[in-house]
């Protein structure tokens, strides 16, 4: 039987996206139906292998979207999220194959089904835009949500106080204006696509809020106070309003929490 860490392993090392993204499904259902064993036998790689044709930028090298409803500006956004959600399936990828040895079955379970939600995400971004005359890869990236998985690759706690916990939390933020814009523009399928989006990554933040703070209580820290100091340490940048204050406290992620933090 193979192991879980080979099965991830194998996954982040797929060029292809469409492979990885099969393959990050086929693990989470391997792992559900007990195909996967429980060891943690390979080391995961520094960084997952690169897509062919896809040129990665420090994200203040990143051109401009483009401005209104534009077809330009609609392919840049679709594509942007696309991004977003094809490195999201290697961060919780990632964080198993990683730290899923020492954290146990439940934290595998929990990160593989955001593996597979966020290939899912992927497919469908990446169908859409198809249907707008591109494809993920036809536009620069940026690097900066892989960097906060290098910040954090030895240390289980600052890799979930920040991945879910800042970024994916972030997505909680930004996604109902986006909702609101792609809305405007009658763009019903985006809609659709976003509100399923919006209503997973609400569980996936609280999957990252719950494994925080049994770490936490088990070392007997302060969940609140271990968070901020973590944040302070591993974060770059400010945590900015606006907030989405009550998908967050769905999450189980309070302003106690960020509150003191936000500039």
């Amino acid at each position: 039987m193979i192991s879980v860490s080979s099965a991830v392993q194998a996954a982040l090392l797929l060029p292809d996206p469409r492979a990885r993204v099969m393959a990050a499904r086929q693990a989470a259902r391997d792992w559900r139906l007990g195909r996967l064993g429980s060891a943690f036998d390979v080391a995961m790689p520094e960084r997952p292998a690169p897509v062919p044709g896809l040129e990665l930028l420090p994200p203040g090298r990143m051109p401009k979207r483009g401005k209104g409803g534009s077809l330009r500006a609609r392919i840049a956004l679709w594509h942007a999220l696309a991004h977003i959600e094809f490195v999201a399936i290697d961060l919780a990828l990632d964080i198993v194959g990683r730290f899923g040895g020492v954290l146990g079955p439940a934290f595998v379970g929990d990160f593989l089904s955001v593996a597979a939600d966020e290939a899912m995400h992927f497919a469908l971004i990446e169908r859409h835009l198809r249907a707008l005359g591109s494809h993920y890869g036809a536009l620069p990236a940026h690097d900066g949500l892989w960097e906060a998985a290098h910040e954090t690759r030895h240390d289980a706690l600052a890799r979930l106080a920040i991945v879910p916990m800042v970024l994916e939390a972030r997505g909680l933020d930004v996604t109902p204006l986006m909702l609101e814009r792609v809305r405007a523009s009658g763009d019903a399928v985006g809609v659709r696509i976003l509100s399923r989006i919006l209503s997973d990554e609400i569980r996936h933040v609280a999957y990252g809020v719950n494994h925080f703070c049994r770490l936490c209580e088990n070392g007997g820290k302060v969940p609140e106070a271990a968070w901020g100091d973590l944040v302070a340490r591993h974060f770059r940048g400010g945590l900015k309003p606006p907030f989405n204050d009550s998908a967050r406290e769905q999450a189980g992620l309070s302003r106690v929490f960020y509150g003191a933090l936000a500039t």
